[in-house]
């Protein structure tokens, strides 16, 4: 098996051409909603949520037939219909340049989109690399228990605290010690973390 290799990409401002009006389709516009990409759907039908999309202005439905020319200046491009023959098409229609995925297919595409878990700046993946879409979105729904909405915040604080003690913390020995102390479950769980920290701070200073 050829080894996948794991990246969070940036999508802002990037064209993405979804090729596909079903219910796959969809599923993948609303994976993408939310990025900054120029969202770009293709098909001469569409679902009701996706048509919604469109009136709403959330992206642009080219309401045509697949031509290779709507693959043009595409960062990336999805193969979601139930035709196995467009989707392949849309696939060898791609430059090497560009990255396609087929929805039906995981070995001919050039990446796969994995189960995602988001909380806030909290990000985790899950993919068995094809074998069971079923089971990585059962591993995900395990994780959503582990990791549930209070993350949310405490990485808002991570992310704010980290900041702090790199730009004002002068002392190599207390900046090690106060960034390992603020991952415990002491402050993960705290009601008052601005507060547990400040008092933190005050004893190791």
């Amino acid at each position: 098996m050829m080894e996948i290799y794991p990246i969070m990409l940036r999508l802002k401002g990037k064209r993405i051409v979804v090729v596909g009006g079903g219910k796959v389709a969809e599923r993948k516009v609303a994976g993408l909603l939310g990025t900054g990409a120029r969202i770009i759907l293709i098909c001469p039908e569409a679902s009701d949520g996706l048509k919604q999309l469109a009136l709403d202005g959330k992206i642009d439905w080219r309401q045509k037939s697949f031509s290779e020319s709507d693959l043009q200046d595409a960062f990336m491009i999805f193969a979601a219909t139930n035709d196995t023959e467009l989707n392949r098409l849309v696939k060898n229609s791609a430059a090497d340049h560009q990255l396609a995925t087929i929805a039906d297919d995981p070995n001919g595409s050039d990446f796969h989109v994995p189960s995602h878990l988001k909380r806030g700046r909290l990000s985790i993946a899950v993919s068995t690399g094809g074998a069971s879409p079923t089971l990585a979105r059962k591993i995900r729904q395990q994780l959503e228990l582990q990791f549930d909405d209070s993350y949310e915040s405490y990485l808002e604080f991570l992310f704010e605290t980290r900041k702090w003690i790199l730009n004002e913390v002068e002392d190599a020995a207390i900046k090690r010690n106060l960034l390992k102390a603020i991952v415990s479950p002491e402050f993960l769980n705290s009601k008052n973390r601005d507060e547990d920290f400040q008092r933190l701070y005050e004893e190791l200073k």
